[in-house]
């Protein structure tokens, strides 16, 4: 089902099932499946949209080794999202993945399944998050960002770059390195490091 004034570009692959909202913008290579996408939706060239997700029991038996888990659930993407160019939103494994309203992905990205957006957030290039995490308003995450399976993202936290975040974030919290931790703490250990590292040249010499 396609909306009024939708565009679709060159070699996008749109599946059976999937409603795309008036207004959105499909670009070149796209393919969408098993997605719902809202109005004024727009979905850069390269980005897959819906397939199925890294889903798998680890097994050593006999029978080819790891068993595959059926991946059923669909992407919901709200009005006034954007997905950037070769980012890839996997399907839910049960539950729906969801985007919320006005949420900002940009290129080379990794939403895994089950992950749920609320609105307004944001994750910058080369960022990632695992599958069942979910995260509040208005979340920010930085470039090369890594984000654990089954968290709680506060609203209005803040991940800087890099960041490796291996536990539930609270609301409002800025955190930056890896394993994350407040930002002050982080900048406190960098220069501890950076200190004792020129004590230590200074000895050599």
């Amino acid at each position: 089902e396609i909306g009024d004034f939708v565009q679709i570009g060159p070699m996008a692959v749109i599946g059976k099932g999937v409603v795309i909202g008036e207004h959105s913008i499909i670009e070149n290579h796209v393919s969408l499946a098993y997605a719902l996408l809202g109005k004024h939706v727009h979905i850069k060239p390269g980005a897959r949209v819906g397939q199925k997700g890294f889903g798998f029991f680890m097994d050593q038996g006999d029978m080819g080794g790891h068993v595959s888990v059926p991946q059923l659930g669909r992407v919901i993407i709200h009005d006034y999202v954007e997905i950037g160019a070769n980012t890839t939103v996997d399907r839910g494994s049960g539950q729906d993945t969801v985007i919320g309203m006005g949420t900002r992905i940009d290129n080379l990205v990794q939403v895994g399944h089950n992950v749920h957006f609320g609105k307004g957030c944001v994750m910058v290039a080369q960022s990632g998050v695992a599958g069942s995490t979910k995260f509040g308003d208005y979340v920010a995450a930085g470039g090369q960002a890594g984000i654990a399976d089954n968290l709680k993202i506060g609203s209005g936290a803040r991940l800087a770059a890099q960041c490796g975040i291996m536990r539930n974030v609270k609301p409002q919290e800025v955190l930056a390195g890896s394993p994350a931790m407040p930002l002050k703490t982080h900048y406190r250990q960098v220069a501890v490091l950076k200190r004792l590292a020129e004590e230590d040249r200074k000895k050599v010499n």
